[in-house]
């Protein structure tokens, strides 16, 4: 399967602000947009002038921002962007709320990773329990009453036992619940645009793709 295989650092660097992209150190002096806030490049490293962008360029900016948030290659993201094309509604508000959905994603906001490539990894590698069986495709959309949950052998696992002494801390969306003695948690209702922080400008991602 074809993935992002660059720095990760940099795309926070290119888009000039954090995409959380690799938790927790995100949050440390070692967030490399806090070391070295000008994007990558030769230019930028020797004060170049700042960069002018077209309403195209800024249309392209904010889709690259959406996809980077959510690790999605382009051809996943604009099918994504299709399904929310079709349904009924305010078709930006659908695509926030589709990539919300994501099973990667919500392993991520129950706190079972520290970060959106951390949570892929665990599904792909099969560690992930939705609705009682095994779930190992990160794109799959989960929906209203599905319990996402750990397979047995995964409890046993040096990571499960730390993450179980640690998820007291952690923070659970509202549209989500979070039984943290038995790490299983639930969809409680579909998410809402309000209820999602989102660090890209939906208008423009439907701009970019209405040309």
């Amino acid at each position: 399967m074809a993935r992002y295989t660059e720095a990760i650092c940099r795309l926070c660097r290119r888009n000039g602000e954090k995409l959380f992209l690799k938790g927790a150190r995100c949050f440390t002096p070692k967030c490399a947009i806090d070391k070295r806030p000008k994007p990558p490049g030769q230019a930028a490293g020797r004060g170049g002038r700042r960069r002018r962008f077209s309403d195209r360029g800024l249309q392209l900016r904010e889709k690259q921002k959406a996809r980077f948030t959510y690790g999605i290659l382009e051809r996943q993201f604009r099918r994504t962007f299709q399904i929310a094309e079709k349904q009924t509604g305010i078709t930006g508000e659908n695509l926030l709320v589709l990539l919300e959905r994501r099973l990667d994603n919500v392993v991520y906001r129950l706190g079972f990773a520290d970060s959106r490539p951390q949570a892929r990894q665990l599904v792909m590698h099969g560690h992930i329990m939705l609705n009682g069986k095994k779930a190992d495709i990160p794109s799959s959309f989960v929906k209203e009453g599905d319990t996402i949950g750990w397979r047995e052998g995964s409890k046993k696992t040096e990571y499960y036992k730390q993450l179980a002494e640690s998820i007291e801390a952690k923070n659970v969306l509202s549209w989500l619940s979070l039984d943290r003695q038995n790490m299983v948690g639930q969809v409680v209702t579909l998410p809402t645009p309000d209820q999602v922080e989102a660090k890209f400008d939906n208008k423009a991602i439907i701009e970019y793709y209405s040309r």
